[in-house]
């Protein structure tokens, strides 16, 4: 897959998100043979729910496309790295593989540094995929907050 190509799609969303003065997260689902079922971006103020997060979003999106909560053979695509919350539910949707541009070292999953995976356990994760795009767009963001 092209993962480049896939996580500007999730920067499209990410910029949605901006536009709703929300914390400038997106996320896309794609299935292995490229077609985009699922796509979401950070929701939480909009809809007071502090579960509306990108990755869940899409999630939800793709199992209504794809008509069933298991999204075996699809890749999700997020341009920070999931929170604990996030994987937990990416687990238990089966999802193959995780792609996120930038690390989140304070809420992001690997912050908890949980003895066991939130992940399921053939679920692959990239890292790094424009991560500078995806770093300065969350930076920007909470420096205007400020």
């Amino acid at each position: 897959m092209d993962d480049e190509r896939y996580m500007k799609l999730a920067l499209d969303e990410a910029h949605k998100a901006l536009e709703r003065d929300e914390v400038p997260i997106g996320a896309v689902v794609v299935t292995a043979t490229g077609q985009v079922v699922g796509r979401g971006h950070n929701l939480t103020e909009t809809l007071t729910d502090v579960t509306a997060h990108a990755e869940m979003q899409a999630i939800t999106a793709a199992a209504a496309t794809l008509g069933g909560k298991y999204l075996k053979g699809c890749t999700l695509y997020v341009t920070v790295e999931p929170c604990l919350m996030c994987a937990a539910a990416i687990g238990w949707s089966q999802i193959d593989r995780v792609v996120y541009g930038a690390s989140d070292p304070k809420r992001g999953y690997s912050a908890y540094g949980c003895a066991r995976q939130p992940f399921h356990k053939d679920t692959t994760i990239t890292g790094g995929v424009l991560e500078q795009e995806c770093a300065t767009l969350m930076t920007n963001f909470f420096r205007n907050k400020r």
